[in-house]
Parts: C-alpha cells; structure tokens; sequence
C-alpha cells in the first residue's frame, strides 16, 4: 500500500465530459481522461482492503488494490500486465463496464469509492500509447485446431488465450466486422470502433484467422466445424432479448 493515508487526504475525481456544445459537432468519444498525477491521486486513495470487496465485485477477478499501489509509485507498464492478466481487454470495460468493482469499494461505505474503472482506462490506454502492448504469438504449436463462433468479446478473449497457448484458431463471425454489441450496439460516442479494430489487428498478428459473414449453421454447416477440428467454442451471445410474460405487457408502449 502506497500511501495509507491517501483516502483520508484526497478526495474522489473523476473523468469529466466535453461541454455539450462540442458534442454535438462530432459522434467521437467526449470523455476528458484525468491526468496522469491526477490518476496517481485517485490510485492512492486505495486502501488495499484485508478483503478487497472491489476484487469480488469485479465480473473478472481483476487485481485491482495490486494495479492501484503500481499506478500510484508510477509502475504503469507493470501495472499494464497485472491488468492484462485477468482482462484481455482492459479497453473495452474501461469504458462500458458499469464498474460494479466501485459499487463495492469499501470506502463507498462512509465515502466515495475509488475511481477504478478511470484508472483501469487510464492504464491501458498509456500501454497503447508507449507500445506496451504487442503481438504474443504462442513459442511453440500444439497442433490443434479450435473454431470459435462468435466475434463478440467472450468469442474473441477466448479466441486470444487459444491462440496465445499455442492453438491454431478461427473466429467465425455473422457479421461484416468483429466486436458483436460492441460494434454493433455500443455508439462511437461511448467507444470508437478503432478501439476495437486495434485489438483484432493484434490477435490476427497472434495467428487468430477470422472469417466473417459467417453464420454456423446458415452459411457454414455446424457438422463442417464439428468434422474439421479438435474443439469448437459457442460463443454466439444473447442478441433476442427473452420476452417478459406479464399482465400488460401487450399495451402499446410497453
């Protein structure tokens, strides 16, 4: 724990928006990141709970106190590798996650939480920018084929640790692009598609091969994957929403 007095001295910042004036000239992301002693700040009011209920509530176990002590003693590029050691793509939650880890800082008990989910962007995007972040192809081949179907973000994580272990993978996808909701659902405004064409770009570079407009079981025969490798992932994702069987939910408007 860096410094133990950090929750007690410096109070909660988080990112703040470009004035709606500028928005309305672009459809592009309008979120101002902190600076980066601004971001070691928000890092030291890190209590590095006995329990770190932050940890818990984190959908992907991220080790969260671990990556906060680093940004606060300005370690981000090991800070980058602890948080891609539970996330694939730090990116991606820095800016949709609806940051459950924060509903569970202890600190939101008698004060606000620590900003995770902005130190969490902050990290990775300073590992993109410095170059931290390359190709990991796998030192030696396994021999095995795995098709994925599903160019979503459970599809593509699973896709990039096979690929990485030393797997040969192909990421079918239904659509034209990878991404899933990400591209498909989520507007520029919360995350630009760059964001998400970078990353396929590394995975193709780890030997993932995609094949779009793909749908298994429309345009490819599922027995054709079951046939021709060794294991094939679904990864498909929820897009029909289930239906609520309530009483009015015929009314016009619901």
């Amino acid at each position: 724990m860096g410094k133990v007095t950090g929750f007690l001295e410096i109070d909660r910042q988080d990112r703040k928006y470009k004035s709606a004036a500028d928005r309305v000239r672009h459809y592009n992301e309008f979120v101002i990141p902190l600076s980066e002693e601004a971001t070691k700040d928000q890092a030291a009011r890190c209590m590095n709970c006995g329990i770190p209920y932050c940890h818990n509530g984190c959908p992907v176990n991220n080790q969260i106190p671990d990556w906060n002590d680093l940004v606060y003693h300005g370690e981000w590029e090991q800070a980058a590798r602890n948080l891609h050691s539970t996330n694939n793509f730090p990116e991606f939650t820095g800016r949709v996650c609806p940051a459950p880890c924060e509903a569970s800082c202890t600190l939101n008990l008698q004060d606000q939480p620590v900003t995770i989910k902005t130190i969490e962007c902050a990290i990775v995007d300073k590992a993109w920018e410095n170059g931290w972040l390359k190709p990991e192809p796998a030192a030696t081949k396994t021999g095995k084929k795995v098709a994925v179907v599903g160019a979503g973000p459970a599809g593509m994580a699973a896709a990039q640790q096979l690929a990485r272990a030393g797997h040969a993978v192909h990421l079918y996808e239904k659509h034209a692009k990878a991404g899933g909701l990400l591209r498909y659902g989520i507007p520029d405004f919360k995350m630009e598609k760059k964001i998400i064409d970078r990353r396929v770009a590394q995975m193709e570079a780890e030997g993932v091969v995609f094949h779009y407009n793909s749908n298994v079981g429309v345009d490819v025969p599922a027995k054709k994957l079951v046939d021709e490798y060794d294991a094939v992932l679904l990864a498909g994702g929820a897009e029909q929403p289930r239906d609520l069987p309530a009483p009015g939910r015929e009314l016009d408007g619901v």
